[in-house]
């Protein structure tokens, strides 16, 4: 691809599997100037590498229009569209649903009706032909539109795929079974019987997995409007000598913008007066507030927590850190080629084939066949058709992701797709975050350190009082645990916060300082051997504080963000199962590694910035095994949609759940070893699946076609052919429903 090529992205309707995929990749390929295409089926868009000067979008619709697809306008992006495309996708799961629920209605009787051998006690009304007629007739040409839709466009584009041998196959045994009606003592002479149920049942369910796909397609597009909600629509600007309200669109490098407590703030900067501490989790991951003063930088997306401050806007619109990680979500997922199915890659051959035999059955049967010849000829023919229906095929694979994606539900699991899945089973690497996901993302007391001749009670007791007024969720996890003590926290006066340091309060007795270790000597505390306990914690991966009282160092109290209990087995759940775990974090080497240490991970990727975790991912890529992330932040959004896998903690941010392909919904690590090894399970069901249902077609469409006859005499009529499809597919149902049995 040259150094110098345009990209272009673009929506594409019309997709509805793998096989659509590969066409409109390879007519966008075979436009003059295009160096790269590719095309995601979940976002419904195709990204282009092109030469601007030799071709444009004109030249691109005109390709895909011809594969049979369409390109329509693109609308700017804004939370109405955002709506419109949301509302768009419901009334198509609606939709489907409904076709489904028909299909389902009116299939049930006509397949009771039909098999009366089977069903005797159906009411005899159910036996009647034009009953069935009418039954299946809805279920044919309005359930199943859209496969005979597909079929007349790809006809006229002289390409055939699973909507060609579904419309072809539920047509012949449909227009069969009204000739079986309209002429009765005709085909009756030759043992034909109408099969409405082959239609009418081989519709419903293909509804029913399209369905299914749908949903699993629709929520891409909430990532990127949930990561969009995170900018403010305005920002305060200072001015003209005042402050202004001004849209965010309307902010300039360089201007001069205030925060309040509380406020969002709008665009990347550097502050230039007063102090604060800014959560900027939804951005980092990380759990503890950023103490911000003059001359650090801030970060647009973030929040401001407790002070006001005025900042310096050094970079605005797609140059912030927010918009970098929408454009790395949107391009990860683009990039992500989707998996062609199998059943998509056999039926783009196996349907000419089977029209070949059908074809080649009616002639030989026609040609020589025994009198009434004709009969004979047609009725073999639609044998072949019928029998060769790729319901099986087609139910393969919905019905093991269906029973598959359900259990994991019923385990905690949420799995998104069955390209999720199939990937899945072949990931070599798992990577986990560590804040949110293998800790549990919140600070808490981990150690109280008294000095010599001072008790832990009151030094937790006094420490807690001064943290009272902080919002600091170090200060809120030492006021947590004192109640969780039951101590009495003495009153307190004159609290003042030390930017960058700590806190000091005024309590009956003395004065309180709780901080680090720069504001013990900024008031003259000799910390002594604490400091080397001190130490010993931040090695520990712990924050130390000290805290004094009366001007003497009174202990130390660790916070920290402590693993998740359940880290440790399931990290060597994972290991055990081959895969490779790897740990990777924004926090220092010392106390990523520490984490590391406990939860049984050797290999770390520590220092590493919001913005440059999907590198990371891709890196690990490189190495020629498929990777999983497991995250939950903002920061993870495109590390989750690089990865072939994205696997997102429950309790984590919704983006990072809409990102992922994977789900844990109860947060527990344990998840992503269920996850795994269910993946592992649905796969090979489906491979016995699309064995059994390939397997099925080799075999009788042969016996359909009547070259047992000449040896044995035997014949396979419309009904045992309409009767062996249902039972290959009734076989395909029962073998996904082992899935069931599944435990973790």
């Amino acid at each position: 691809m040259s150094d110098t090529a345009t990209r272009m992205d673009f929506p594409v309707k019309g997709m509805h599997c793998a096989g659509c995929v590969g066409k409109v990749e390879g007519a966008l390929l075979g436009v003059p100037g295009v160096s790269r295409a590719a095309v995601n089926l979940a976002t419904e868009r195709a990204t282009v590498w092109l030469d601007a000067d030799r071709v444009g979008l004109p030249g691109l619709r005109a390709a895909v229009d011809a594969a049979g697809y369409t390109v329509p306008e693109e609308i700017a992006a804004t939370p109405e569209t955002a709506d419109r495309e949301r509302a768009e996708r419901r009334a198509e799961d609606r939709r489907l649903r409904l076709k489904f629920l028909v299909g389902a209605v009116l299939s049930v009787p006509v397949l009771v009706g039909s098999m009366h051998e089977v069903f005797p006690w159906a009411p005899a009304v159910l036996r009647e032909h034009w009953v069935l007629f009418t039954l299946t007739t809805p279920v044919q040409f309005w359930v199943g539109w859209q496969f005979h839709a597909a079929f007349l466009r790809e006809l006229g584009h002289r390409t055939a795929s699973m909507n060609t041998l579904v419309s072809i196959g539920t047509s012949a045994a449909y227009f069969f079974s009204v000739a079986v009606t309209l002429w009765p003592h005709t085909f009756m002479a030759t043992g034909a019987m109408p099969y409405y149920e082959a239609s009418a049942l081989l519709v419903t369910f293909l509804i029913l997995g399209r369905w299914l796909e749908a949903r699993a397609r629709g929520g891409t597009s909430e990532a990127i409007r949930r990561l969009m909600a995170l900018q403010p629509r305005t920002a305060r600007v200072l001015r003209d000598g005042g402050e202004a309200d001004v849209a965010i669109g309307d902010v300039v490098a360089g201007d001069l913008l205030r925060v309040r407590p509380g406020e969002r703030i709008a665009v990347d900067g550097e502050v230039v007066e007063g102090a604060s501490a800014v959560d900027e989790s939804m951005l980092t991951g990380e759990s503890l507030p950023v103490e911000k003063t003059a001359g650090t930088s801030v970060v647009g997306g973030s929040v401001n927590r407790t002070g006001t401050f005025t900042f310096r806007a050094t970079r605005v619109g797609t140059d912030t850190v927010l918009a970098r990680i929408i454009r790395l979500v949107e391009e990860a997922q683009g990039s992500k080629a989707p998996i062609q199915r199998l059943a998509d890659r056999v039926a783009a051959v196996f349907a000419p084939v089977i029209l070949v035999v059908a074809g080649a059955t009616l002639g030989v049967w026609w040609a020589w066949g025994p009198e009434p010849a004709f009969f004979y000829a047609l009725t073999n023919a639609v044998g072949v058709l019928v029998i060769a229906c790729p319901c099986a095929m087609g139910l393969a694979t919905p019905t093991a992701i269906m029973v598959g994606t359900g259990k994991g539900a019923e385990l905690g699991v949420l799995i998104k797709s069955a390209e999720a899945l199939e990937q899945l089973h072949k990931v070599g690497v798992i990577v986990f975050d560590k804040t949110g996901t293998l800790t549990v993302g919140k600070p808490v007391v981990t150690d109280v350190v008294p000095a010599e001749g001072a008790s832990a009670d009151e030094l937790l007791a006094l420490a807690a009082a001064a943290e009272q007024g902080s919002e600091h969720p170090l200060g809120e996890a030492i006021v947590s645990e004192a109640k969780s003590r039951g101590l009495a926290l003495p009153p307190v006066s004159e609290f003042q916060a030390v930017p960058g340091h700590g806190v000091d309060a005024l309590a009956e007795d003395g004065r309180i300082l709780l901080g680090n270790a720069r504001l013990m000597a900024a008031r003259g505390i000799e910390v002594g051997a604490l400091e080397g306990r001190a130490a010993a914690l931040a090695g520990d991966g712990k924050s130390a504080v000290y805290v004094a009282f009366g001007g003497e160092a009174l202990g130390l109290i660790a916070v920290a963000d402590v693993l998740k209990p359940e880290a440790p087995g399931a990290v060597a759940a994972l290991t055990a199962l081959g895969l490779e775990v790897v740990m990777l974090t924004g926090d220092t080497r010392r106390t990523a590694e520490a984490i590391a240490r406990q939860a049984g991970i050797d290999r770390v990727l520590a220092d590493v910035l919001p913005d440059q975790k999907a590198a990371e991912i891709k890196r690990l890529q490189e190495g020629g095994r498929l990777v999983a992330m497991v995250g939950d932040g903002i920061n993870d959004a495109p590390a989750l949609a690089q990865a072939d896998v994205g696997i997102a903690m429950g309790s984590g941010t919704d983006v990072a759940m809409e990102a992922a392909d994977v789900t844990l919904m109860r947060g527990d690590l344990r998840g992503v070893t269920t996850a795994v090894a269910l993946s592992h399970r649905t796969i090979r069901i489906i491979r016995e699946n699309l064995g059994w249902a390939f397997g099925y077609n080799l075999v009788l469409v042969p016996v359909a076609a009547g070259v047992l006859y000449p040896v044995a005499g035997l014949l396979l009529s419309p009904i045992l052919a309409g009767a062996a499809m249902a039972l290959s597919s009734v076989s395909v149902v029962a073998n996904s429903l082992r899935l069931k049995r599944f435990r973790g």
